[in-house]
């Protein structure tokens, strides 16, 4: 009889072990005994007993089918046995990826509140940054329209003099200058 498992081919053989254990006596005894003496007168043999033969028929006959009922529930059990170590491989297998999953989803999430909490400092960080150089520069702007000037003027030329009128804004003062300044004439 001959069974698959995993593609390979394995035999089992069924011997009857009474019949093994009589041909390993008899070839003991058969190595120990010295050379053979010459072999007695033989000896009638008796009719046969057609009951204890068929008794002995019968005895092998009964102890075949209970090997053969073993070998059976032996296979069967292996079977099962096959499948059951198949189907918790593979719930191992389910198990760890699950676990695997967890961990990566886990990791995934801290990574996330990781990242956003650095985003939000980061943020608070360049909001206060900003707001400073809005103020610094809201000062300077205040101040340079106080401190920076303008000018503002017009101007006559004649042939021998000219005549300025400026103003000059400085914040919140005015100042007008009006000038008359004469060319000096050459002769």
């Amino acid at each position: 009889m001959a069974i698959r498992k995993d593609g390979n081919f394995c035999e089992i053989i069924i011997e009857d072990v009474n019949e093994t254990t009589l041909r390993k006596q008899k070839q003991m005894e058969e190595q120990e005994k010295p050379p053979p003496s010459p072999p007695p007168p033989k000896k009638k043999k008796k009719p046969p007993n057609n009951q204890a033969e068929a008794i002995k028929i019968q005895a092998w006959w009964r102890g075949t089918l209970v090997r053969r009922t073993l070998l059976h529930a032996a296979l069967t059990a292996w079977i099962i046995q096959c499948w059951w170590r198949r189907t918790m491989a593979r719930l191992l297998t389910k198990r760890r990826q699950e676990a695997l999953e967890y961990y990566a989803r886990r990791e995934w999430a801290a990574t996330s509140v990781q990242a956003w909490f650095r985003m939000l400092c980061v943020r608070r960080r360049y909001c206060r940054l900003l707001n400073a150089v809005r103020i610094i520069q809201a000062y300077w702007r205040w101040r340079n329209s106080h401190i920076r000037g303008c000018f503002q003027g017009n101007y006559e030329l004649t042939a021998n003099q000219l005549q300025l009128e400026l103003e000059i804004h400085l914040g919140s003062l005015t100042c007008r200058i009006t000038d008359c300044i004469p060319f000096p004439i050459k002769k």
